[in-house]
Formats: structure tokens, C-alpha cells, sequence
């Protein structure tokens, strides 16, 4: 049970990390400041992949670390609304050199 001396959740709020590569037996992941580290892929939930947001949340003083589809497919849709404007006034057709 938790007490204010001896807390049970020392992360009470989730704090995510987005996989930005993976490379062999790493990930690099950025962190929510948005420098970027190595992690061992072990660390992170079977099955990740690039740009999969992961929830990061401390209970009982272990990490648990699992895949956030929901934050992971907002995160994709925005980046292409993001594309898709960027492209919005570019030429069509074929470009003759």
C-alpha cells in the first residue's frame, strides 16, 4: 500500500519515448527533451518498431515499458497531414530536366 513516505508509483505520470531507429541489438530512442539515446532492444516491449511511441511508467519500483498504438498511430497521422501540406503546393506531372 502506498504512503507518502514510501510511495508506490515514484513515475505517477507516464512519460513516453518515441523509437526513432533500430540497429542490430539497439534502439535509439527520443526522449521526451528530444535529445536521443541507445537502449538495449531488450529493454523495450517484443515486436517494437520505428516510430512506436512507448509509455514508460515506474509501478513498485520496476519500468514497464509498452507499446502506446494510440499515441504511435496520432504521432503517424500528424507527421503525414505534416508531409501532405508540405506537398500541397508542389508541381504535378513529370519534371523535365
Amino acid at each position: 500500500m502506498p504512503t507518502e513516505d514510501a510511495p508506490d508509483d515514484l513515475m505517477l505520470h507516464p512519460s513516453f519515448v518515441t523509437v526513432d531507429g533500430l540497429e542490430g541489438h539497439l534502439a535509439r530512442v527520443e526522449l521526451p527533451d528530444g535529445t536521443t539515446e541507445d537502449w538495449p532492444l531488450a529493454s523495450l516491449p517484443p515486436g517494437v518498431r520505428e516510430g512506436d511511441v512507448i509509455r514508460l511508467t515506474v509501478h513498485g519500483g520496476d519500468l514497464e515499458a509498452e507499446i502506446d498504438h494510440a499515441q504511435t498511430r496520432d504521432r503517424l497521422t500528424a507527421a503525414q497531414a505534416g508531409m501532405d501540406a508540405l506537398n500541397a503546393g508542389a508541381p504535378t506531372g513529370d519534371v523535365e530536366l
